[in-house]
């Protein structure tokens, strides 16, 4: 009796130490931007992905060489619609029903996981979101997918608004409340880019660099009865915050449906940094030591998610190289974690 309890509990802390691992692994991504001309080909890339334990993937537009690259590798793949093919979606149906066969459905072998209907639109544009999303999502349910892929849209974290203390977080834009009606109701979940290096480097006089890198030593403030102890979680739960006030279906509480609200009540949109990072030069408290502390904390911290959503929070980090031909500011192009060479940037243990 007595060997074959200590058996048990080995084999059980085995399977604790293997589950741990696999949570750590599964909760981060990686973006594969391509806007670059030094950079290696997508079959390197995926087995870059591959040797790194690096289980996800985002990628900003259809390539066929990464859908080829990607074929039977197991990589969860997240695939944006880009901004400019929005409009003919949100007007179409068809057109989006010609989308989703190009571009999913002829792909047997990728593991498509979430599709990304437009990436950090305002204005007019941020009003092709929902029209062309639903059209994407109608599509993948006629082909029987919609249990398998879900949709969303990647939104920036400037579309909330009175983010300290976290709990008072709402959302500034107009557009983005039918967006988390939608979202409730078809049980799909919202992504956010989520940058503290930002935050930190447009007001250092109030965020501190250890608060933005993981490092306090204990919690920096108390909202209600959460304590926060860093920058990232923070943002994350003002986004939460935001979610319960837009009360995410207002519409069927109006329409009376009782069923249909009280299945809405029990699927919370869930939050997902589909972008989050920390560069190694180009701008203040850009540097490799901040970027490499930056990413390790932030893979050792999603397994425990935040104050408000404890849990696994799944983050994808940006990005896989630096960008050399992107537009704008120079620490735009400056957020990459390994080199052309395929030799890491920095020391990062992605398990």
């Amino acid at each position: 009796m007595a060997k074959g309890n200590a058996f048990s509990l080995v084999a059980l802390s085995l399977f604790v130490l293997l589950a741990a691992n696999l949570i750590s692994v599964e909760s981060i991504g990686v973006c594969y931007g391509m806007i670059g001309d030094n950079l290696p080909s997508p079959n390197d890339v995926v087995r870059l992905y591959q040797s790194k334990g690096i289980r996800a993937m985002r990628i900003y537009f259809p390539d066929q060489a990464t859908f080829n690259a990607l074929k039977g590798t197991g990589i969860d793949l997240t695939l944006d619609v880009p901004n400019d093919v929005l409009p003919s979606l949100a007007n179409d149906a068809s057109a989006a029903a010609r989308w989703v066969q190009n571009n999913i459905l002829a792909h047997d072998g990728v593991s498509f996981k979430y599709i990304v209907v437009g990436n950090e639109l305002f204005g007019d544009a941020a009003n092709k979101i929902l029209p062309a999303m639903s059209k994407i999502w109608d599509a993948l349910c006629s082909a029987g997918r919609c249990n398998q892929i879900q949709v969303s849209t990647a939104v920036s974290f400037s579309v909330v608004k009175n983010t300290y203390p976290p709990s008072s977080g709402e959302f500034s834009e107009s557009f983005m409340f039918p967006i988390v009606n939608f979202l409730k109701n078809t049980g799909n979940p919202l992504m956010v880019s989520i940058y503290p290096y930002f935050s930190y480097a447009h007001n250092q006089a109030q965020i501190s660099l250890d608060y933005a890198l993981f490092k306090s030593p204990g919690p920096v403030f108390t909202d209600g009865q959460y304590q926060y102890q860093n920058l990232f979680d923070a943002m994350v739960d003002s986004v939460y915050s935001a979610l319960e006030k837009a009360g995410a279906n207002s519409a069927l509480e109006k329409a009376g449906s009782i069923l249909a609200l009280e299945k809405a009540r029990s699927n919370p949109v869930r939050v997902i940094p589909v972008e989050s990072g920390w560069p190694r030069s180009g701008g203040v408290g850009a540097s490799l030591v901040n970027a490499q502390t930056y990413n390790q904390n932030l893979i050792k911290h999603v397994r425990n998610g935040t104050p408000k959503r404890p849990g696994n929070l799944e983050t994808y980090i940006f990005a896989m190289f630096n960008e050399n031909k992107k537009k704008g500011d120079e620490v735009e192009r400056n957020f990459g974690l390994f080199n052309p060479d395929l030799s890491p940037a920095y020391p990062l243990n992605f398990n």
